[in-house]
């Protein structure tokens, strides 16, 4: 990783567990079970060229697991770690707006050593645009081409680092039945305002959509383990999440090497 430019994101996707159910079972002396949906996390690291385009030499770490939040920045860091992401020369973590995620990156951040000037945290782009859309949306009285011309101006605001200006925006709307709501959209744009530095991420020529996660949670859970009748065994879905992590970040050769070392291991 020296001298390279790391973006690093994570998200969640969902999947339905066959859990046990209490009471009694059925008449053919099988357990009864529940679907419930669960929220695998998954993580991807890339690195970017001088274009802010991904590397094609350097294939993504991929990795998913059920076991919760801190599990996968458990092995977030561990990547990072191996990956010698001191070195680098810029890392970005990039993700929506999910508190789990901002509330672990300080320590990971602290637990790698990385120098402030290393490190810049940014909110999807297209996620708070998502959000300016549900304020306009908000305003019952506004036609439809107001929504979008009021959604628009914000948006170039935000693109031009004006993110003051678009506080006060959603600020000034707040009135009439739907103030509340509308307070909350503010208060997401005011607790991830150091987040939205998307004019100085442009210029550096990073990432400002995570379209990398979007597209791995989607590849790795959804088109696999996410679907009409199919439900999991959590080991069963553990096991199949780290297949297709591997498989889809073209590291397939490295999960085999993996496993005839552990074996070759075993035997000796």
């Amino acid at each position: 990783m020296a001298g390279r430019r790391v973006v690093i994101s994570s998200d969640g996707g969902r999947l339905r567990l066959r859990e046990t159910k209490r009471g009694p079972k059925t008449k053919k002396g099988r357990r009864r079970y529940t679907g419930a949906w669960r929220e695998p996390k998954v993580l991807i690291v890339y690195v970017v060229d001088a274009e802010g385009q991904r590397e094609s030499r350097f294939a993504p770490f991929i990795d998913a697991t059920l076991q919760g939040p801190d599990a996968v920045f458990a092995l977030l860091r561990s990547y990072l770690q191996r990956l010698g992401i001191p070195q680098a020369d810029q890392g970005l973590f990039l993700a929506d707006g999910a508190p789990w995620i901002w509330k672990r990156v300080p320590l990971l951040v602290q637990a790698l050593g990385l120098a402030a000037q290393q490190v810049h945290e940014l909110l999807d782009f297209y996620h708070a645009v998502q959000h300016l859309g549900q304020v306009a949306a908000l305003r019952k009285d506004w036609r439809a081409k107001a929504r979008t011309r009021w959604r628009t101006q914000q948006r170039h605001l935000l693109l031009r680092g004006e993110v003051e200006q678009v506080i006060a925006a959603v600020q000034g709307l707040c009135r009439g039945r739907n103030s509340k709501a509308i307070r909350t959209q503010r208060d997401y744009f005011i607790k991830n305002k150091s987040r939205l530095a998307y004019a100085k991420l442009m210029a550096l020529k990073l990432p400002i959509g995570s379209g990398a996660i979007e597209s791995t949670v989607r590849r790795v859970v959804n088109l696999r383990l996410k679907g009409p009748s199919l439900f999991w065994c959590r080991a069963s879905a553990e096991a199949i999440l780290l297949l297709r992590s591997y498989y889809k970040a073209g590291r397939w050769n490295m999960l085999k090497r993996m496993a005839t070392s552990h074996r070759a291991l075993l035997e000796t």
